[in-house]
């Protein structure tokens, strides 16, 4: 079970949504079903802290109305912080609507009630879409502004824009940005778009959701706002390179130059054993996102979280040959790993968190020079055969180099694990270990000539408000 990561304590969650930095508080809301570990009865649930450390469970802040606009669930949206106030934007669901229209909802009080707006914000869709939901609203140039996720007649996926003065009344200006050409067989829709300013440069993330089922995926497309449209300046690629995470959302953090990122990591687990739990779903840890000169986008664990780090458990160097495994020594269920590798050329040049005191159980994460990749095998993660297996890959061109060492860092946290690279590229996968026995870590080679290493790693352990949480509260309709 997760111990640093933010969940409830029990049922389910997803998106992260209303990232919002207001009155000393980072806030943190999310999709929750407060009755059971199960995608219904979608609620925002709350979290906030001073420092990104020592969390707050706060009072649900969105419920459903009965009988209103929004009785099947609220759903995703964001919110910001104006004249003393919280304002949240979302999409109200009810069943038989094939649209979520957009609504409101105001704190005056740091988050703990909330009032709705007696009327929808924006009611219908514009003309021509074919999904429609789920809102992110920022100031810019002393204008508010508008971004809803949608798919388009023609299968598209979109990002609509809209333009305010005074966050009531909203004008709508057309597509922002649409994806390249029309869906065929696999029509797509683009929730949740996310948008961060670089200075004169900007970035548009968009979850790619596909009808059918999936595979659903989150893409970052980069360029420059060119007369109220997004002109991309590259393809868009993936912005996390893992099975399970989706949905991410974007706080700009009270530096100016710094803008904070959230994702959904869901479970790859089948519903029975989440049921048995009695939860699911996991927001990722809070990630920096940064736009390199040449136009790449990099995440990294947010700065803050180094004051996770309890006892360094593990510091090894060495080198490691085709001979056999190192053994680097024991880490804890939640362990923050930092690791340099010198790729071996003949073959692949990696770590392995062995969870079972057999071996039978790990997690492997490994570098291909051939490929320029790294891999994580989450084949043999878990002896229970009711969770998804695989292998995944994110790009490591500099393991295709020879001598040249390559940085990583893995933050492991129970069932989950984010694997940063040193470029800033990332991948999010879930595993987990029925082994009862101390973790412990391995480094380990395929190739003829070896490889060095230098590995540490420190405890994680989550930092508790000295305030209880506070219990739920019903929400009042203006």
């Amino acid at each position: 079970m997760p111990a640093v990561h933010l969940r409830p304590p029990r049922n389910w969650i997803n998106d992260p949504n209303g990232l919002v930095f207001h009155d000393g508080h980072y806030h943190v809301f999310f999709q929750y079903n407060p009755y059971g570990p199960q995608h219904a009865n979608m609620h925002w649930g709350h979290f906030r802290s001073p420092d990104l450390i020592t969390w707050e469970e706060l009072p649900v802040a969105l419920t459903p109305t009965p009988g209103g606009d929004d009785a099947d669930g609220c759903y995703s949206g964001n919110a910001v912080s104006v004249e003393g106030r919280m304002v949240a934007f979302y999409s109200a669901n009810r069943t038989g609507r094939w649209w979520q229209p957009v609504t409101t909802a105001e704190s005056p009080d740091d988050g703990h009630t909330w009032a709705k707006r007696p009327q929808l914000l924006i009611a219908q869709p514009p003309s021509g879409t074919t999904m429609y939901r789920d809102p992110y609203v920022w100031q810019q140039d002393g204008r508010w502004r508008m971004l809803v996720g949608s798919a388009l007649a023609d299968g598209r996926g979109a990002a609509l824009l809209y333009e305010s003065g005074d966050l009531e009344h909203w004008t709508y200006r057309g597509p922002f940005h649409t994806s390249g050409a029309a869906a065929t067989a696999d029509p797509v829709g683009w929730e949740c778009p996310q948008y961060a300013t670089f200075g004169d440069r900007a970035v548009l993330i968009v979850s790619d959701w596909t009808p059918q089922g999936g595979p659903s995926h989150v893409t970052v497309h980069t360029g420059r706002e060119e007369q109220g449209r997004f002109a991309a300046a590259a393809p868009p690629v993936r912005l996390d390179h893992g099975p399970d995470f989706y949905a991410p959302a974007l706080l700009k953090a009270p530096e100016e130059d710094r803008w904070l990122l959230w994702g959904w990591a869901w479970e790859a687990r089948d519903d029975a054993w989440a049921h048995e739990a009695g939860w699911a779903g996991v927001l990722t840890l809070p990630r920096e996102v940064t736009l390199a000169d040449d136009g790449t986008v990099g995440q990294r664990p947010a700065r803050e979280l180094l004051a996770l780090r309890g006892e360094r458990v593990l510091h090894s160097t060495g080198r490691v040959t085709e001979s056999g495994p190192v053994e680097l020594g024991q880490v804890s269920r939640a362990v923050d790993v930092t690791a340099v590798l010198t790729p071996d050329p003949t073959g692949t040049t990696g770590l392995r968190l062995v969870t079972s005191a057999d071996g039978t159980e790990h997690l492997d994460i490994s570098l291909d020079p051939t490929a320029g990749q790294l891999t994580v095998d989450r084949s043999h993660a878990s002896l229970d055969p009711r969770v998804r297996t695989g292998t995944y890959t994110m790009p490591c061109p500099d393991a295709q180099f020879p001598g040249t060492p390559v940085e990583l860092r893995v933050i492991v946290d129970g069932s989950i694990a984010e694997i940063y690279l040193a470029t800033g590229q990332v991948l999010t996968i879930r595993f987990y270990p029925l082994g009862d026995a101390p973790w412990r870590l391995q480094a380990r080679v395929t190739g003829r000539r070896g490889s060095d290493f230098a590995v540490e790693a420190w405890d994680l352990s989550p930092r508790p408000t000295d305030r209880q949480p506070l219990v739920a509260s019903h929400l009042r309709d203006a």
